[in-house]
């Protein structure tokens, strides 16, 4: 599978809502698995200074990931591949 982030600019938003969206990114990761959509939520990180997100996913497609937010209904800017460098 393909690493990808999504990008996303969240201003106002609360540590609760952040949290929330990142339980809707992880259940709509597992249901379109279940559903024959292989895609997984790997992490997020939230910048306080300038209200940017990044969320990293794995999935097989682009489209996939696109599928994954707009069914959460998590705003996002871009997705884009990336390579996630693990130590």
């Amino acid at each position: 599978m393909t690493t990808f982030a999504v990008k996303r600019s969240l201003p106002g938003i609360t540590m609760e809502q952040l949290g929330d969206a990142q339980k809707a990114a992880i259940e709509t990761s597992e249901a379109m698995t279940g559903e024959g959509t292989p895609v997984k939520y790997i992490r997020s990180n939230f910048f306080p200074g300038d209200s940017s997100c990044t969320c990293l996913f794995e999935a097989d497609s682009q489209d996939a990931v696109k599928e994954v937010n707009e069914r959460a209904s998590i705003p996002f800017d871009e997705i884009t591949e990336v390579l996630d460098l693990v130590p």
